[in-house]
């Protein structure tokens, strides 16, 4: 919500395409290395070669892996958007508005 009634909205809250993208990215290729690292840890420990076991614990372990990715990456795009109202806020801040004290 705008300070004064004259000041425009904050921009919209959605951290940039790229940031999201990024994001997306990390999530998937954390899920497919925690998925790998399940699978071929479960399979080395395995003696009687059990498939099943070793391709359950790949999925447990690339949702897990998924997961905390997915966590850590929207933490960073609320951060990012953050940031940046509270930069866009301080730079209202320091502009001269029209007609008020120190503008024209």
């Amino acid at each position: 919500m705008p300070e004064h009634a004259s000041d425009p909205p904050l921009s919209p809250a959605l951290p940039s395409t790229t940031a999201r993208v990024l994001a997306f990215a990390a999530i998937v290729v954390a899920g497919i290395c925690g998925g790998l690292i399940g699978w071929a840890v479960t399979d080395l420990q395995c003696t009687d070669g059990c498939p099943v076991l070793a391709g359950a614990v790949g999925v447990a372990s690339a949702a897990l892996a998924a997961g905390g990715v997915a966590i850590v990456a929207v933490l960073t795009l609320r951060a990012m958007t953050e940031w940046r109202t509270i930069d866009e806020r301080n730079r209202r801040a320091r502009s001269p508005r029209p007609g008020g004290p120190g503008g024209v």
